[in-house]
């Protein structure tokens, strides 16, 4: 192989990494926010990993995060608002990148 085609498989591989490692961190961005918002909601146990579990399967109905916010806006309701959701996914994610930096 020439040095040009080390480099291209090289990035190629390292795209598949980051790409796999931001699928990771946002899935478990949205458990802890699953685990979060059924704390708000007064779930403990069984019951609140179900309901993170709900809230990671609700980030698969469209592409982007917004899919999430509703889902957990909607069964919040006044308890909390989609802005302070989204601040919150934003805490979330640079919390899980961190613990997936930890594990590798």
């Amino acid at each position: 192989m020439s040095t040009f085609e080390d480099r291209e498989h090289a990035f190629e591989a390292k795209f598949a990494h980051d790409a796999e490692m931001q699928f990771k961190a946002e899935a478990r961005r949205n458990k802890l926010l699953g685990l979060w918002a059924a704390d708000k909601l007064g779930k403990t146990g069984d019951d609140a990993q179900a309901y993170a579990r709900e809230v990671v399967k609700a980030d698969f109905e469209e592409a982007g995060h917004e899919d999430v916010v509703r889902k957990v806006a909607g069964d919040l309701g006044n308890l909390s608002s989609p802005e302070e959701i989204r601040a919150k996914m934003a805490e979330l994610l640079a919390e899980a990148k961190g613990q997936l930096l930890q594990e590798n």
